[in-house]
């Protein structure tokens, strides 16, 4: 047994064993099965992908009745190669009853997941994202963060900070002046401003390492990056402020955009069960970036974040990191922050400063499962851990 994971694990192994380069590019995509959801799909639409499906060699599942119309939608799971399903998208694109949409979508699927290598834009810079993962390093300039809430309040502290974060390897440092952690309140736009920006003038002179504004206020937004910031970083996905958009736009700032159901306050609250987690997460992400692009932001400006710990049960954490990998669909890279959060302690117990080992597994098994960016307190330590996932993924 040989275990591909990609098209160019398929293509190393052709030609370690000698495969004409017709042959390889024939062959490639014959190497990845694919398992497509699509939800509530006319019976009519589910029986002609099936049928259309079987006549290459694939399948389709869909519910029981549904040949003879006796319900009226379906769900469908397409099984095949990625050859199938692009075979199957030629022999749809032309057909009515939205079968053209699905063709199209099946197309823009399959590219998304070949893609292995991104460029990352900033207002200042273009960062390349796929050979290793990219260290964002936390600086919290709050009194209540969860974590290091007021170690950094202080400027002279939090510039020290910054520059230790550097020091210990980080790509990015991520600035925040409001906390995020469950049940937390907002904190003046204003108030905001007089935390971070002294912190990024400080800063921004003195290093070299792009720095991200973490906040869902565009007026905060707009500031950090004159005072020299190139990425925002939006926990709300342009859901907080209707102005976030046009601010990323207007100055190319790159844009991270993360899942969050409800808000800090009151987000771990209620009803936390999804029908369908990943599913929900991508279409949720899906729309900000929708809405992103139709503000004039770039694709290329774009990275997405699915909030482990905002809104979802330690269980449902479990499964992001899991399945992360479902968010290559997006076709964007994908940033993850699981550092000393509250669902490892529910296993290794111990307070937020004692969650070094639970992070570094979480973090090893994000990156193993397609994550390009991490978002970390503990810089130096997590640094190793990515050498060595990175190390084993690419091996």
């Amino acid at each position: 047994m040989i275990d591909i994971k990609s098209l160019s694990e398929a293509v190393d192994v052709f030609k370690k064993i000698g495969v004409d380069p017709y042959g390889i590019e024939a062959m490639k995509n014959k190497t990845a099965n694919l398992n497509i959801y699509l939800e509530k799909q006319p019976c009519k639409v589910a029986n002609i992908i099936k049928q259309e499906m079987l006549s290459i060699g694939g399948d389709a599942a869909v519910a029981r009745g549904s040949v003879a119309c006796a319900v009226e939608s379906t769900d469908i799971i397409i099984m095949g190669t990625r050859k199938q399903i692009l075979a199957l998208s030629g022999k749809i694109k032309n057909q009515p009853f939205g079968l053209s949409k699905i063709s199209s979508d099946l197309l823009e699927l399959i590219k998304n997941l070949n893609k292995e290598d991104y460029i990352f834009q900033t207002s200042r810079r273009k960062i390349k994202l796929g050979n290793k993962t990219l260290i964002m390093g936390i600086l919290n300039i709050t009194p209540d963060s969860f974590s290091d809430g007021g170690l950094f309040y202080d400027q002279k502290k939090a510039v020290e900070r910054g520059f230790q974060i550097v020091e210990e390897g980080a790509n990015i440092i991520d600035i925040g002046g409001e906390s995020t952690r469950p049940g937390s309140k907002t904190v003046p736009v204003d108030a905001e401003i007089k935390r971070v920006v002294p912190i990024i003038n400080a800063l921004v002179k003195k290093i070299n390492v792009p720095i991200s504004i973490d906040t869902k206020k565009a007026k905060v937004a707009k500031a950090a990056i004159e005072a020299g910031a190139e990425i925002m970083n939006d926990i709300s996905a342009l859901n907080s402020d209707k102005n976030m958009a046009k601010i990323a736009a207007d100055t190319g700032a790159g844009l991270i955009l993360m899942h969050m159901r409800g808000t800090p306050k009151n987000m771990q609250k209620g009803d936390l069960l999804y029908r369908d987690l990943m599913g929900e997460i991508i279409i949720h992400l899906q729309k900000a970036i929708d809405k992103a692009k139709n503000a004039g932001v770039k694709k290329e400006c774009i990275v997405v974040d699915p909030g482990v710990g905002f809104g979802k049960t330690p269980e449902d954490n479990y499964k992001i990191i899991k399945y992360l990998h479902e968010l290559k669909t997006l076709g964007m890279p994908v940033m993850i922050g699981t550092s000393r959060k509250s669902f490892i302690a529910k296993l290794t117990g111990g307070k937020p400063e004692e969650r070094q080992e639970g992070t570094a597994a979480s973090v090893a098994a994000s990156i193993l499962n397609g994550c390009n960016i991490i978002r970390v307190h503990d810089v130096a330590a997590m640094k190793k851990v990515a050498a060595v996932a990175d190390a084993v993924l690419r091996a």
